[in-house]
């Protein structure tokens, strides 16, 4: 091979490594989706989505109102609206549904009967709301550290879950504070869901 012949396969060469590193362009943007989280005063909904963000726990405050945090997953951004579960908020709860994707219900798994009891009610009332009764989603046993917690079979039956839920798209997760994979793993179902539903809207 002659010298300008050899010339050029390398010029050909570095053309290509040129290419390569510097017109890939950024990678592509993660997909955002805006959640609403909601639950009892007590289950434990700050803690779980501050301690996914990172924070300290130390500065945790119990919502009163609603608070936004973005939580970053390897292949989506999380907007998730936190509302208070005082009883006095409860009650204006739809006002913050329009524009949710998803939904994540957080229950003490551990609460009272009184508590657990309302905590129900207000899940069905979620499940069943025209502005959320299509849309994934994740229902969070928490506090699943802790000695009277009831299982996941049991959330389940109590809730009446099964029946009522039928034909909608929804995950019931055990979780804690102490086992962060576990609700890593809970939140990327969710995404999985969400992602879904993107696919059947595209196709419709």
């Amino acid at each position: 091979m002659s010298d300008l012949r050899i010339t050029e396969a390398f010029l050909y060469m570095d053309y290509l490594c040129f290419r390569a590193l510097c017109c890939k362009g950024p990678p592509p943007a993660r997909p955002e989706y805006d959640l609403v989280c909601i639950g009892l005063t007590g289950s434990g909904k700050t803690s779980l989505l501050s301690k996914l963000c990172s924070e300290s726990p130390e500065n945790v405050v119990s919502t009163t109102g609603f608070s936004i945090k973005a939580v970053p997953f390897q292949n989506a951004i999380l907007n998730v609206k936190e509302l208070g579960g005082a009883d006095n908020i409860r009650k204006y709860w739809s006002r913050y549904y329009q524009g949710s994707q998803g939904v994540i219900f957080v229950l003490d798994s551990a609460s009272s009967e009184d508590d657990l009891e309302a905590a129900r009610n207000e899940l069905h009332s979620a499940l069943q709301h025209p502005q959320l009764c299509t849309l994934p989603f994740l229902i969070l046993a928490n506090h699943q550290d802790k000695p009277a917690a009831r299982s996941v079979q049991e959330i389940k039956k109590y809730f009446e879950l099964e029946p009522l839920a039928r034909g909608k798209r929804w995950i019931l997760q055990p979780c804690s504070l102490d086992d962060m994979d576990a609700l890593k793993d809970s939140f990327s179902q969710l995404i999985n869901l969400l992602e879904e539903k993107d696919h059947d809207a595209v196709r419709m």
